[in-house]
């Protein structure tokens, strides 16, 4: 069967990107009126403005810059340049990521060009037009999750891309992650195994960090299956942080009875182990603390925390790898391990 996701183009090449001359046919205007609209300059009525920007959109056609640069200058064209969007830089899961992924890119000879979302779909999506209007060798971006607009600008785009961290749902070209829905699973298991029933959560908002979502349906889900229901939940409104985790931790408990909580990452585990220990509460005699990430400064703590270790640095590298290779489309799901720690 002929599957054409399987036939990859050799890096920088653009397999079939949706073209000015498409948009035109399509709007039913010349090249130089779709031209005019792209760059907000000269004389075009709303009508055919708004045509147009109607089929730019449906299209996901996104401006080449490198073309206007090129043929100002008469240079070759031929990107060096790897786009990766990534939600934070504060958090250290992406610069492990972007750690793990740097080595391959610079012995491939390109240059990464970083862009952080703030886990704003929005602010993804701006940042994927003007990434791909640079027409850039390759794209890596966090999750599987886009506006309508980012995906569709990625799929008509011609750029190989790789999508990280993630592995429940669908991908557009290559995947490189794990199951979320399964870490949050065996988040759950472990704290049932261990004769915890009362089970509270702390974590953020569930329309920006879609993966913590994912988690928290397969630890709820399991809990469920050893009828168990969560016993309470705190959802902070600022973005992960340990501030978060501790003022969520304190939230939490003052509403509910708990022996254990889960938090949707370390950093907010981290906090609510700072709470506990200012609280005067035993950890894991009185209260145990579940987390995920498996960063080194919550596993080499003195009370090392119960979590799940992600393999983020090899998530980045095998992402660049599979990238700079030509690698057909596929997901590549790298797991996770369980690390009981000291905490629950």
């Amino acid at each position: 069967m002929d599957d054409s996701r399987d036939k990859v183009p050799p890096l920088g090449m653009t397999i079939s990107g949706t073209t000015i001359a498409d948009v035109a046919r399509e709007a039913g205007v010349g090249e130089s009126t779709v031209s005019r609209v792209l760059r907000n300059r000269g004389a075009v009525s709303a009508r055919t403005r708004e045509k147009v920007e109607a089929v730019v959109a449906r299209l996901g056609y996104v401006r080449n810059r490198i073309a206007g640069a090129l043929a100002s200058t008469g240079a070759a064209s031929g990107s060096t340049l790897v786009a990766i969007i990534i939600p934070s830089l504060s958090n250290i899961v992406f610069p492990d990521i972007l750690a793990g992924a740097a080595p391959v890119l610079e012995a491939a000879g390109v240059q990464p060009v970083i862009g952080v979302s703030d886990y704003d779909p929005a602010r993804e999506e701006a940042l994927v037009a003007s990434m791909l209007s640079w027409r850039p060798a390759a794209l890596l971006v966090a999750g599987l999750e886009h506006t309508a607009a980012a995906t569709t600008m990625l799929r008509t785009s011609g750029v190989r891309v790789a999508e990280i961290l993630d592995v429940d749902g669908t991908g557009l070209d290559l995947v490189v992650g794990f199951s979320n829905h399964q870490a949050g699973a065996a988040s759950a298991a472990y704290l049932i195994e261990r004769g915890y029933r009362r089970i509270g959560y702390v974590g953020g908002d569930f329309s920006r960090d879609v993966r913590s979502g994912k988690r928290f349906a397969g630890f709820v889900a399991t809990l469920h299956q050893a009828g168990i229901c969560l016993a309470g939940q705190a959802f902070m409104p600022h973005p992960s942080s340990i501030e978060s985790g501790k003022r969520g931790l304190a939230s939490l408990l003052a509403d509910a009875e708990l022996d254990a909580v889960y938090f949707s990452n370390d950093d907010m585990a981290i906090g609510g182990y700072f709470h506990a220990v200012s609280a005067g509460i035993a950890v894991p005699e009185r209260l145990a603390l579940i987390g995920h990430n498996g960063l080194d400064v919550a596993r080499f703590a003195p009370q090392a925390l119960t979590t799940v270790l992600t393999p983020r640095r090899r998530i980045g590298e095998v992402a660049a790898r599979l990238l700079m290779e030509g690698a057909p489309a596929g997901v590549h799901d790298l797991g996770f391990t369980l690390s009981p720690g000291a905490t629950a």
